[in-house]
Formats: C-alpha cells, structure tokens, sequence
C-alpha cells in the first residue's frame, strides 16, 4: 500500500462506513458525563474503583469498539429492539438472539447478583452504560421494517447519509460541540423529572422511543434534511441524551450506592 493509499482509505471509511451505532461516541459519552453528575458520592466512587479509574463518559463507547472483534458478535443484537407499529414489547415478544430491553434487564440483575456471563463485573458495566444509552436513541426501537432507519436513504446537508445514521450522529456533531460542552448545555432537568425518569422501567424506555418514530419519519418527499429537520427534532434529540444519562445514573445508583 502506498503512502497516500495509507492516508486515503481511513478518509474513505469515515465517509462510506453505514452507520450502525447509537449516538456516536459524542452522543454516548454525553450520556455518561450526565449520569456522573447524578450519581451518589458512594456510587461514583465504587464504579470508578471496578473500572480501573476510568470515567462513565469514556467507557460509554465500550461495547461499539469490540464490535471489531468477531468473538464478540452475538452482543450484535442486544444494541437495538424491535417493536413494530401499534405493538407493545410484550406483544413482540423477545427474539432468541436477545435485544435492548433483554440485555439490559439481564446485565443488571448480573450486577446485583455478581454472576457475570459476558465477562468480568468491569466487562458487563461497560455493556450496561452503553445500552441504556442505546434504547433511548428513537431509531434503535425499530419498527423491523428498515433497520432503525438504516435502509432510509436521505440527502443531509447535501450528503448522502441515512436517517438511522442522521440521528446517531448528525445532528449531534453538527452542533460542533464536546461531549462535556453538549452535556453542559442540555443538563437542565428539575428534581420531579430526575425522579419520574428514575422511576421507570426498562420496557417504558423502550416505548418511549416508539413515541417519537411517526415525527422522525415525518420527512419532505426529496428526502432532503438540513436546518429545518435539526430544528423540529432538537428538542426530541436533547430529552433523550438527558433522560438516558439520568438513568443511567439511577441504575447505578440503586446498584452501587
């Protein structure tokens, strides 16, 4: 390989690669810097202690960066669930491969009881953080008909991209902002929001995201999103970051606190 192919095929991967991720680094990482700053004193600090020192915000990314790894491809199907239109999770029904809300009812209960399948107890924290960030991304409760979206084709600011990967992605890095600038910007939530979004379940987060589907499907017929779409989903995109990152923290507070 020459020295300008060397230069040339990262560059091609970051612009041709599908996205099949949740949030996106910026994205999971908001999550985790929020959840840091909602969890107990006593909380933090034994987290930080299983995780080598490592911050939430850093290992939120964990489980897409093993995806590199082919030992690890049955974990494939937990980052995402499908319920289809007019249908309850229960009424879906759980696939035998796992999903979202299978997992991460799995990996918590793992937790309190310390019996681990997927690895150490710093492994399935890792796969935990990252999946509650995960469910709460609308596209990744899909309606199992397009992928999350993947299979809608879209012009985003006059690239082509898709609508799974606008919303993992491209509204988030479009605002030119860190992680910790994002998250300093959208954590404004009151007391009674940090304890309602606390008091629910895995499967209310699940249908939560279905809630949002029929506006992000709401597209021009040319298929072409810029300002207008960013602006009439901000909002949507914000909660979901915030609520995601406040539970995460309710999780591990009730784990570790």
């Amino acid at each position: 390989m020459t020295f300008r192919h060397a230069i040339l095929l990262p560059l091609f991967l970051l612009l041709f690669t599908p996205s099949l991720l949740a949030w996106g680094p910026t994205g999971h990482r908001v999550t985790g810097l929020i959840a840091e700053k909602y969890m107990s004193e006593n909380a933090l600090k034994n987290v930080q202690k299983i995780l080598g020192g490592e911050s939430i915000a850093m290992v939120s990314t964990f489980m897409d960066e093993i995806k590199s790894d082919k030992k690890y491809d049955h974990l494939r199907p937990w980052h995402y669930c499908t319920i289809p239109d007019g249908m309850t999770y229960d009424e879906a029904g759980t696939p035998e491969e796992g999903d979202a809300v299978y997992a991460i009812e799995k990996l918590t209960e793992e937790l309190r009881t310390k019996e681990f399948t997927q690895g150490d107890e710093a492994f399935t924290l890792k796969l935990l953080i990252h999946l509650i960030g995960d469910i709460h991304q609308p596209l990744h409760v899909g309606n199992g008909t397009d992928r999350g979206g993947n299979d809608v084709s879209v012009r985003y600011f006059s690239r082509n991209s898709n609508l799974h990967r606008v919303w993992d992605s491209g509204m988030i890095n479009g605002t030119r902002l860190s992680y910790t600038e994002y998250a300093e910007w959208i954590n404004r939530p009151d007391g009674d929001e940090v304890r309602k979004w606390q008091n629910s379940t895995v499967r209310d987060w699940a249908h939560e995201s279905m809630t949002f589907r029929p506006a992000i499907y709401d597209l021009p017929a040319n298929k072409k999103l810029s300002f207008r779409y960013d602006y009439d989903h901000k909002e949507t995109l914000n909660l979901r970051l915030l609520q995601a990152g406040v539970r995460i923290a309710g999780v591990l507070n009730a784990l570790y606190g």
